[in-house]
């Protein structure tokens, strides 16, 4: 979006920053991101961890603990840093405190109405063989089973937003002791969020979400949700067990609408959609009344969405259930974005419980980059710009996220900087400018 006359003359008469001083801007950035670090992480030595983790993480867009040491410039043998930062990574609940830290961080952005989108994935390993509590997981890109752990991520977005906030980057073992299902496992990972926002924002999931036990957890605990089902569920309309499917094709679908698909070849589809909507309930719930939104035309089979929200009979109505579904395919690049840009599946720790904190080390330096300096983001690909013009005249990615990861990396590497140290708590009220005087 375009600026005002007076911030783009602003914008010119500023001289250009060097690059000491933007690295310095950035240093007081991630001071004032970790500020209140301790009401989360009271240990000093493990909140030194965390910051040094962080710095790494940003300037060599790498999880392996090897880049995090060259990123610290210590005048000591790297072995020695790398041997004191491996036993940090395995310190024990350290993920579940920067996951309630980045959860804190971030509640004030969770509206009544925000969606909560939850996507659980895979971290393959296909050539691990002594990575603790190491399971066979089903490879999504590559089909079939592999070697790997389990990954669930939670993301906050407006409906038809393009902003997002990660919450959560949950890793799992069905081989882990005290183990108990994948769905306690989700459901975990929901009541991590719920914790600090209450009962603010829908939750939104995709085919197998659906679930019973996740879906009567949702209803007891009082959650608003919306999920799309698989056709062989089972629901109450009339009070008879009917499959969704057969409510699906009995649906009536009063509304139609045309549009373009752009397929990744190029080429243009046009799909002739209809929709509609219906009131069942849940087996185990007769007294909650839900809605079941109906879509043909955008697959070979209906797309059928359950929510228990009290939408109208009414096209506007229905179509904002549509757009909330949606709102999670037109964010599937911001879902692929932390594997691509951290290496995630390039983590090289052994222990469970550092797999586990690495996870949530990652997940700060999403929060860092896509939320606490997101509405930044046209300053850092300027920054990008000037530090790369040498080598590069083109090719700036469209997603605004690779393009800041990759100008923070490109500032912090070419700015030598010392380790990284922890910061006082500075409860502070508002965020620093980062080109600010």
């Amino acid at each position: 979006m375009m600026g005002s006359d007076k911030e783009i003359r602003t914008e010119r008469t500023r001289p250009a920053l060097t690059t000491h001083q933007i690295a310095s801007r950035l240093r007081e950035q991630m001071h004032a991101f970790l500020g209140n670090l301790s009401a989360s992480v009271p240990q000093k030595t493990a909140r030194r961890f965390v910051c040094e983790g962080l710095q790494g993480i940003l300037a060599r867009k790498s999880l392996r603990l090897s880049e995090i040491v060259r990123s610290l410039n210590e005048p000591i043998p790297l072995i020695k840093t790398e041997n004191r930062l491996s036993r940090q990574a395995r310190r024990g609940g350290l993920a579940d405190c920067l996951h309630d830290f980045v959860i804190r961080q971030s509640a004030h952005r969770i509206g009544r109405d925000t969606l909560l989108l939850v996507d659980p994935s895979d971290l393959v390993k296909p050539h691990a063989k002594k990575m603790e509590h190491l399971a066979r997981v089903r490879d999504g890109s590559e089909g079939g089973l592999a070697n790997g752990y389990w990954l669930c991520q939670v993301i906050a977005v407006e409906c038809g937003g393009g902003h997002v906030t990660p919450l959560v980057n949950h890793l799992w073992s069905q081989d882990a002791p005290g183990h108990k299902s994948e769905n306690a496992e989700v459901l975990s990972c929901i009541e991590r969020v719920t914790h600090r926002v209450a009962s603010r924002g829908i939750w939104v999931m995709d085919r197998g979400g659906d679930r019973m036990s996740i879906m009567r957890e949702l209803l007891r605990k009082h959650r608003r949700f919306l999920i799309r089902l698989v056709g062989n569920r089972h629901l109450l309309y009339r009070g008879k067990m009917v499959l969704a499917e057969d409510l699906a094709h009995r649906c009536p679908l009063p509304y139609r609408e045309a549009v373009i698909k752009q397929k990744r070849d190029g080429t243009e589809e046009r799909l002739e959609l209809s929709f509609g909507m219906m009131r069942v309930r849940l087996p185990g719930f007769p007294k909650k009344e839900l809605r079941l939104v109906v879509l043909h035309g955008f697959g070979s089979g209906p797309v059928m969405l359950l929510t228990t929200e009290a939408l109208k009979p009414s096209r506007r109505s229905i179509q904002w259930a549509l757009d909330a579904y949606l709102t999670r395919w037109r964010i599937e690049e911001t879902l692929r974005y932390a594997k691509q840009t951290y290496g995630l599946e390039d983590v090289r720790v052994l222990s469970y419980q550092g797999l586990r904190n690495m996870m949530a080390l990652a997940l700060l330096a999403m929060s860092f980059t896509m939320t606490w300096l997101g509405m930044r983001e046209r300053l850092i690909v300027l920054m990008r710009h000037a530090l790369t013009a040498a080598k590069r005249f083109f090719g700036v990615p469209d997603f605004r996220y690779y393009a800041i990861s990759d100008g923070l990396a490109d500032i912090l590497r070419r700015r030598q900087t010392p380790a990284f140290r922890a910061p006082p708590d500075l409860n502070q009220g508002g965020q620093l400018d980062i080109i600010g005087y």
